[in-house]
């Protein structure tokens, strides 16, 4: 590849991308009542210049709701204000997928909406904490084990939601099978002790996922379906297991049979995880031969393009560079220094209400990226 395929045109199923940078899914935490708005269209409009924006993680359903503020996708009310975001990044040149987060057993009681309960696949809370907006940080909530007539409920709540995605506009839809979240606590052994069908063995442990991505690509379609995974990633406490390269080389190779239009495979390295070796990279390419996005530290056009020309990667993301420059392509593109962002603001608004830290980051010649006026409260 040419020193500028980064910034070439890329496919992506019958998708025909701007470039090769992707927009990493970045917790925002800016939908108050779990409902996307009008902020929120303008945060990934300033965005729209990545070959592809994943949002962030969006629950298929209340009982996934695990954060404060975390938008929703499971009623119309939420769809119908996707389709705002939705509509204006297209309108922008952009192409957009949302990420489907269901929280599992990383949440707390106080960010459920009424009705809601923690469920997991067994019955074993993950350590740490999480921020409520009630009583500020709070340690993980007890989940309940999922019963296993409940599973296909579950698998169907993500059908309902990729559904609602394409109704709302969305270019397709990410599952959210990494960082500790549901899907992933059906993988390790660590959150699954299930002796059921869905736990034990690796073959047990991955069927779960594979079912959900089975059923989301059918009621979608394939070429409209990814998956991101973490093999080796320590977050929402997945400690490490004996079989994990196995793992995600049996998944993989599950998701190729289905057709993912796409794997994103994240590296959490450069925030203190140990790095995915190359082996596990190796055996999960090996399986899947679809586009395989990689995440986790990119924030030179230098490393990119050396992940695109050693064929490691058809797609590269970029995360937290993404928040402080809404213009990041075009920086990259023309070698202009990056802005760093504030953490006080990553998941929570500044003093002077939600739009703080989210979309008053201005371009490289220090213009505002919008003329955004918020009109939803603090």
């Amino acid at each position: 590849m040419s020193l500028s395929s980064l910034f070439a045109p890329a496919q992506l199923g019958a998708l025909t991308l701007a470039n090769h940078v992707v927009m990493a899914p970045l917790t925002r935490s800016r939908a108050p009542h779990n409902v996307p708005n009008e902020m929120m269209a303008e945060y990934y409009r300033q965005r729209a210049t990545a070959g592809l924006i994943i949002t962030e993680g969006t629950s298929p359903s209340p009982n996934g709701l695990g954060y404060s503020r975390m938008p929703g996708l499971f009623n119309q009310e939420q769809a119908t204000n996707w389709q705002r975001v939705t509509e204006t990044v297209h309108r922008h040149g952009g192409h957009i997928f949302v990420q489907l987060m269901h929280a599992g057993r990383v949440a707390h009681p106080l960010n459920l909406p009424a009705g809601a309960e923690i469920v997991a696949p067994s019955a074993i809370a993950a350590a740490g904490e999480m921020w409520t907006d009630q009583q500020q940080m709070q340690p993980n909530g007890a989940p309940r084990a999922l019963r296993a007539e409940e599973l296909a409920a579950v698998r169907d709540e993500f059908v309902r939601g990729a559904e609602l995605a394409i109704e709302a506009g969305f270019d397709g839809v990410e599952l959210h099978g990494a960082n500790g979240y549901l899907l992933e606590q059906f993988l390790s052994p660590r959150s699954n002790q299930r002796a059921d069908g869905y736990g034990g063995s690796v073959a047990n442990r991955v069927r779960f996922v594979v079912e959900v991505a089975r059923a989301v690509a059918d009621a979608i379609g394939p070429e409209r379906t990814g998956l991101r995974v973490s093999p080796w990633g320590p977050f929402n406490d997945m400690a490490h297991y004996p079989e994990i390269e196995e793992t995600y080389a049996l998944l993989a190779g599950e998701l190729q049979k289905i057709g993912l239009v796409y794997l994103h495979l994240v590296d959490h390295e450069s925030m203190g995880a140990p790095a995915v070796p190359a082996s596990t990279v190796a055996a999960i390419r090996q399986k899947f031969t679809n586009s395989l996005i990689l995440s986790g530290g990119y924030t030179t056009v230098a490393r990119a393009e050396e992940a695109l020309a050693s064929g490691r990667a058809d797609l590269v993301a970029f995360g937290r560079p993404f928040i402080a420059n809404p213009d990041l392509v075009e920086r990259l593109q023309n070698g202009l220094p990056l802005a760093q962002p504030e953490p006080a603001t990553f998941y929570a608004p500044g003093p002077k209400g939600l739009a703080e830290g989210y979309i008053d980051y201005p371009t490289a010649d220090g213009q505002p990226a919008g003329t955004f006026s918020p009109v939803y409260g603090a």
